[in-house]
Formats: structure tokens, sequence, C-alpha cells
């Protein structure tokens, strides 16, 4: 389902869309993500303000206890999918995390790259973003084309205030705003029908605007990094944390925490 043509247009413009990657899967996620939203983890985020219309909710590193996302992540194609596209001879799962707009909801996705977020660098990391609703162009992430060979990463801020996630911001390059400079940046956006799937490079810029319309937008989005990822210090608490990893600078992400799913486990002992 990966073709050449996906793997040039990732590696030049730092994201593609894959329709019908994960059509036969639609399902177990949605019933993921019910579960999720009715039993949240300690990560789970409300954001939106006072001042905001509808609901935005966030949640991460949840697979490990619900059993429809550990399917998925074992049993679909998403790992192999992964590989392919970062060019990677595995695909090691570094997180899960859902995120879900109401109908109404006027609270925007700040614009950012996950890899500041992180305590992992590498060139071979890809974000998979998976709707289980429709999506059209006005509720749609948005990429900034090429973004993810920018020299220097951008700023992360926290969702609910836009403040900064680390306290030296001069570390960083400003948060862009291609919505009040559209001719300065070339986006990137879809119309998807469920199961299609958005894959992005974790320095890759991305946004998504509110979801005003009448249908709820819900998404499962799956962090994978390939074979030259290590572990990297950060200059504060990184989202997600994962306490107590007990990793070094330049280590691989511990497999025991972060496990390989690609090649499939029963395919390497065979």
């Amino acid at each position: 389902m990966i073709t050449q043509h996906h793997i040039d247009s990732y590696a030049t413009d730092g994201a593609v869309m894959i329709p019908g990657l994960l059509s036969d899967w639609v399902d177990i996620i949605a019933q993921g993500i019910d579960q999720n939203m009715a039993e949240p983890g300690p990560y789970a985020a409300e954001n939106t303000t006072a001042t905001d219309t509808g609901r935005f909710f966030d949640d991460y590193c949840n697979w490990p206890r619900i059993p429809a996302f550990e399917k998925t992540l074992r049993d679909s194609p998403a790992g192999q999918a992964a590989a392919q596209i970062m060019q990677s001879q595995t695909a090691q799962f570094f997180h899960d995390h859902v995120l879900v707009k109401e109908p109404g909801t006027s609270k925007k996705t700040p614009w950012h790259q996950d890899s500041p977020y992180y305590f992992v660098e590498g060139r071979q990391t890809v974000s998979m973003w998976v709707p289980v609703d429709p999506v059209g162009l006005d509720s749609c992430p948005q990429f900034i084309k090429g973004s993810h060979h920018w020299d220097k990463l951008v700023l992360p801020v926290r969702w609910l205030d836009d403040s900064g996630f680390y306290p030296d911001a001069n570390d960083y390059l400003p948060v862009p705003n291609p919505d009040a400079e559209p001719d300065r940046y070339s986006l990137m956006s879809w119309t998807m029908q469920p199961g299609d799937a958005i894959l992005f490079d974790y320095r890759t810029v991305h946004g998504a605007p509110a979801n005003q319309g009448p249908h709820r937008r819900r998404a499962f989005s799956m962090r994978w990094v390939g074979d030259d990822a290590r572990y990297v210090e950060r200059p504060g608490r990184t989202s997600p944390p994962y306490p107590g990893h007990d990793m070094q600078a330049g280590q691989r992400l511990r497999e025991d925490w972060f496990p390989v799913l690609w090649p499939r486990p029963s395919d390497r002992t065979a």
C-alpha cells in the first residue's frame, strides 16, 4: 500500500496521506477511543477554556490498558507502513494519542512540531494520524510543506494557553502563523475518509482548525521511530514524560517500554 511515490513525497514534503491504510480497523479503533474517553488516563486533558465552545479532548499512552489499541498496533498494517515510509528496517512504537474535537469546538490545535516535545532524536520518525469520522478541509490538520528540513526546532507550546513549554525560547524558532501569513508557507491538507492515514515526520510543523461543523472529529494517532532513533535530553519535562525510564543520552529506546512491532515478533523468531 506504500508506494515509492509515497516514500519520495514523505521525504520531500514531510507528510503524505495514504487512502484506506486502516479502513478495516475503523470499528476497533473507535471502540478504543470510546473506552479511552469513558476511562481517561493520567495524562488526559480538556483543551478548552471558559471562552471556548465545544470540547477538545486528548489523552495518550493508554495502549497497554486498552485492548483495541494494542490489537491495532500489533496486528494492523500500521507498523509495516511506518517502517516503509521511514525507510527503516524496524518500526518501534513510541506512543498512542487520542484527539477528539466534538461538534461546535472553537479551539484550534496550535502550530507545532512533535519532535521538541519528545525525548527522541533521529531522522527516521513518523506520526500516523487516523480519523474514524469523515474529515473535511475545514477540520483536517494542516502541514507546512518541507518544514521538517528547517535547521532549528519550533518552540513547543502548551495547547491550553499557548505558553512556552521550555524555559529558553531563544533556543527555538518562533511559532509560525500561517493564518496571518498565508503567502509565506505552502500548506498541505486533505479531505479524508475513516481509516485514511496522514503520515508525517516528527519535525513537520502542523496545526488543526476548529471543528465548527455538526459532526465529531475523532482521531487515533500512532507515533513510531526507526533504526536511527535515540534518546535525547530536553531542557524540561517532556510530553509524554515517561517517569523512571532510566535511559541515557544516545541510547536506543528501551524495548520493554517501547516495543519493536515491525517486523512482527513472531516473524523474527520463526
